[in-house]
C-alpha cells in the first residue's frame, strides 16, 4: 500500500511517524493531511536508508537541488561530489537530471549515496538511451516508455517528473499561436517532437492509468511536470501555461483515486506581480495538491545571478502557498553547474524557504531569527555561527577581516552596540 492508502485507512506508517516528529506535529494530524492529498511523503519502498520528508500544507517549505551529467560533462565522480555538497548543505531532496554518460549507472550510484528523497525525469534516459540502442526517441512506443519508468521505479526513485499534462490539443494550439520563448522544458520539447512526428496523443496522458499502476506498486510520488511553463516573462500566465494547469488538475484527481501520491510543478519565468496569483490558482485548480516551483525566475536579464532572481520569486511563491522550491544556480541559462554553483543555489533557495515559513507563521520560524538577533546584540559570534544557515561562509567572511574590538571589522570601535552598551539602550 502507498502512504496515501495507508493514511486513508488510518494506519500510521513509520514514515509518517518520522516526518511528524521532525515537523513537531502529531502523527494523526499528518496522516489526515496525507489522506487528503495536501501532503505527500516521497518514499519509494525500494529506497534503502531514506530519511523521509513531508511536502505540503502546514509543513516547512522544502528545497530540492538538481544535479546530473550532460553530454559534454559526464563524470560520475563530479556528480558524487555534488551529491555530497547537497547533503552537506542541508537540502531536503535531490533530482538526477543526467543526460550524458551511463545514465543508469549514474542514477544507481547517486541513489545509493542519497539519504534524502531522490527524484528524476524518466524521459531523459529514454531520449539518450533509445538512440544508443538503435531506436530514435520518436519511434519509441508507449510500452517501451513505461518500461523505462518501471525500471527507474524498481531502482528506488522516490518522485518522478512526468509531463502528462502536455496534450496534442495544446501543441496544435501553440503552433497556431506561438510564444516568445516557445517550449523551454527539455522533457516537454521531446514529448512534443514525439507527438508531432507520430500524430498521436502524449503517451503519458493517453496511458496515464498504466503509469499510475507502476507508481502505486512502488509508491512513487508523481510530480506532474509543466511542459508548457513560461520561459520568459512575456509568456507568463499565458493560455498555454493555464491550459496545461487545468489538465494537471484533472490528473491530480485521477492519481488520488488510484491511491498514488501526487504533486504539481509550477511556472518558471513570471513577472513578480503574477507570482501570488499563480500560486493561489494552482492550489484551487489542483485541489490543494503540494506545489513544486522552479523559482519562479522574476527577471530575464540576470544570467550569472539567477539564483537571486529565483530566490526572490521563491520567497513570494512560498509565502503564497508553494510547498517545494526547486533551486536555481548561478549557472542557470549558462551551463552545467559545478559544486560551488550547487552550494550557492541551495543557500539562496533555503533563505527563500525560511522567509516563506515566517510569512506562513510556521511555529519556530520567527524564533530562529529572534535568537540570531539576540546573539548579534550580544556580539556573540560563536552563537551567530551556530545559528546561521551557512556556517562555512560565516567563518570564511569573518576570517578575512579580524578586529581587536570584538565587533565586526565594518564598524570596529564605532559599533552601535558597543557605543551604547553601558547606557542601557
Amino acid at each position: 500500500m502507498t502512504q496515501l492508502e495507508n493514511a486513508r485507512e488510518g494506519k500510521i506508517t513509520a514514515e509518517i511517524k518520522a516526518v511528524a516528529a521532525n515537523e513537531n506535529i502529531t502523527a494523526d494530524a499528518l496522516a489526515t493531511a496525507v489522506a487528503a492529498g495536501v501532503v505527500v511523503i516521497p518514499a519509494n519502498r525500494n529506497h534503502a536508508d531514506l530519511r523521509p520528508i513531508g511536502i505540503g500544507r502546514g509543513l516547512r517549505t522544502k528545497v530540492n537541488a538538481n544535479i546530473g551529467t550532460s553530454s559534454d560533462f559526464s563524470s560520475l565522480e563530479d556528480e558524487r561530489r555534488k551529491m555530497q555538497t547537497v547533503l552537506d548543505c542541508g537540502c531536503d531532496a535531490v533530482m538526477d537530471l543526467s543526460t550524458g554518460g551511463d545514465i543508469t549507472a549514474v542514477r544507481r550510484a547517486l541513489l545509493a549515496q542519497s539519504i534524502i528523497p531522490f527524484g528524476n525525469v524518466p524521459v531523459y534516459e529514454m531520449m539518450v538511451d533509445a538512440p544508443r540502442q538503435g531506436t530514435p526517441f520518436v519511434s519509441l512506443d508507449a510500452a517501451s516508455m513505461l518500461g523505462y519508468v518501471r525500471r527507474q521505479a524498481e531502482d528506488g526513485v522516490d518522485f518522478m517528473t512526468i509531463h502528462a499534462g502536455l496534450t496534442l490539443r495544446a501543441v496544435d494550439k501553440l503552433r497556431k499561436k506561438p510564444r516568445l520563448a516557445g517550449i523551454v522544458s527539455r522533457g516537454g520539447s521531446m514529448l512534443t517532437a514525439w507527438m508531432l512526428h507520430n500524430h498521436r496523443e502524449n503517451p503519458f496522458f493517453e496511458h496515464f492509468d498504466d503509469l499510475l499502476a507502476i507508481a502505486r506498486e512502488f509508491d512513487v510520488t508523481l510530480s506532474l511536470g509543466d511542459g508548457l511553463r513560461p520561459g520568459a516573462l512575456a509568456d507568463g500566465s499565458d493560455w498555454a501555461q493555464l491550459e496545461e494547469l487545468l489538465t494537471l488538475g484533472e490528473l491530480v484527481q485521477r492519481s488520488r483515486r488510484s491511491g498514488v501520491q501526487v504533486m504539481v510543478e509550477g511556472p518558471g519565468h513570471l513577472p513578480i506581480q503574477q507570482v501570488e496569483m499563480n500560486m493561489r490558482l494552482q492550489k484551487e485548480v489542483c485541489a490543494g495538491a503540494p506545489f513544486y516551483v522552479l523559482g519562479p525566475v522574476v527577471s530575464d536579464v540576470a544570467p550569472g545571478y539567477d539564483h537571486i532572481t529565483a530566490a526572490i520569486g521563491s520567497a513570494i511563491a512560498g509565502a503564497a502557498g508553494a510547498d517545494f522550491l526547486c533551486y536555481v544556480t548561478p549557472a542557470e541559462h549558462l551551463g552545467l553547474p559545478d559544486e560551488e554553483d550547487v552550494r550557492e543555489g541551495i543557500m539562496a533557495s533555503r533563505i527563500a524557504a525560511h522567509v516563506a515559513d515566517i510569512a506562513k507563521g510556521l511555529p519556530g520560524a520567527l524564533e530562529w531569527d529572534r535568537q540570531m538577533a539576540t546573539a548579534r546584540r550580544r556580539l556573540d559570534w560563536a552563537a551567530q555561527e551556530k545559528l546561521c544557515l551557512d556556517p562555512q561562509k560565516f567563518r570564511r567572511v569573518r576570517a578575512r577581516r579580524t578586529t581587536h574590538t570584538g565587533a565586526c571589522s565594518m564598524c570596529g570601535d564605532f559599533c552601535a552596540y558597543k557605543v551604547l552598551e553601558d547606557l542601557g539602550i
